[in-house]
């Protein structure tokens, strides 16, 4: 066999180190995420892989104000009212909230707020054992009339808003006070930071290399203050600095590709969960594509043994892991045993 030269075995691409010290995670453990629309991809990850997870109950929010904002609101018991929404082109909206809440009645719109913000009470004030952050943007929208940040604008004029840059100091101030306070009930509470790829390209390319680099020095800040709670995962740097290549872009070359976004999630897991969670993620993963599979007899007694197996083979991680949450797994079982 011909012996390889250097350059053929060199690896070409610069790998990016995850440190050593990060959480481990099990399906035991309570979560909660919150930030941009990579932090709600990682939740869904999250969730087929059968952890416990809170995922957003705001909605995707951007920028570390907002998410701050959100966290103090689950905190305080805050519940919503007519007089926190306004109403624009037709739709009531709430400024601390995602457009997936507004609608054309204030009432559904309160009902779907306060029924996400009950559930996210609930899952801090029970102590949930990971808080994972993930910053997408340091820009930020204030409206003129209160000077408040909002975590979205709702397509109002841009003239109502000052949109400006947080600094490093702001996002280190606002969070020492936050998590200091979200400690003093939850002591063991572990806070693991992501910095989302996603470039945020509305001013150029040197705006947000300014913007990532805030937040960037901002978690390194606070995780030099709070050494034994606050961990940074890098993702950011996963997908700039190691995959490094318009492949692994989605067609808009600003999102992840759907083959990067699993790149990181696999370098995740392999960081932040343990042993045994790995394999419960890979025995879920099997009973989730056995259950995707169309039969092409789906009244054949075949498929009826092959459906007993399944419930046979949830039944067993049940009983090992009663945690488990397979209500969903059961149900298409049993719907499709009774067809």
């Amino acid at each position: 066999m011909e012996a390889k030269s250097k350059l053929e075995m060199a690896i070409f691409y610069t790998a990016t180190d995850i440190p050593d010290n990060l959480p481990r995670l099990t399906q035991a453990d309570r979560l909660m995420l919150l930030g941009s629309c990579f932090a709600a991809n990682m939740g869904s990850r999250l969730q087929d892989a059968k952890f416990h997870c809170e995922v957003n109950p705001y909605g995707v929010l951007y920028n570390p104000y907002s998410i701050s904002a959100a966290l103090r609101e689950m905190l305080s018991g805050k519940e919503y009212a007519q007089e926190d929404l306004f109403r624009y082109r037709g739709l009531w909206h709430s400024a601390m909230h995602h457009g997936m809440f507004s609608a054309e009645k204030a009432e559904d719109v309160l009902e779907g707020i306060n029924r996400c913000l009950k559930n996210a009470r609930g899952v801090l004030k029970n102590g949930p054992d990971c808080l994972l952050i993930t910053f997408g943007t340091a820009w930020v929208y204030e409206e003129k009339a209160t000077g408040r940040v909002v975590g979205n604008c709702h397509k109002l004029p841009e003239r109502e808003f000052v949109r400006r840059k947080l600094s490093v100091e702001e996002i280190v101030s606002d969070y020492t006070s936050l998590l200091s306070e979200m400690w003093m009930g939850n002591p063991n509470l572990k806070i693991l930071f992501t910095v989302s790829p996603i470039r945020h390209v509305r001013d150029g390319m040197h705006a947000n290399q300014l913007s990532k680099a805030t937040l960037l020095l901002a978690i390194d800040a606070l995780q030099k203050t709070f050494v034994e709670n606050v961990f940074y995962f890098p993702a950011y740097e996963l997908l700039l600095d190691e995959l490094r290549d318009y492949r692994f872009y989605a067609e808009d070359m600003v999102h992840p590709s759907e083959v990067a976004v699993r790149y990181i999630w696999e370098r995740f897991s392999r960081a932040c969960f343990t042993t045994e969670a790995l394999q419960i993620m890979e025995e879920s993963e099997n009973i989730r594509k056995s259950l995707s599979h169309k039969p092409f007899y789906p009244s054949s007694d075949e498929y009826k043994r092959f459906l007993g197996q399944i419930v046979l083979k949830i039944d067993q991680l049940n009983g090992k892991y009663p945690y488990l949450d397979f209500q969903n797994e059961r149900e298409i079982c049993h719907t499709r045993l009774k067809a």
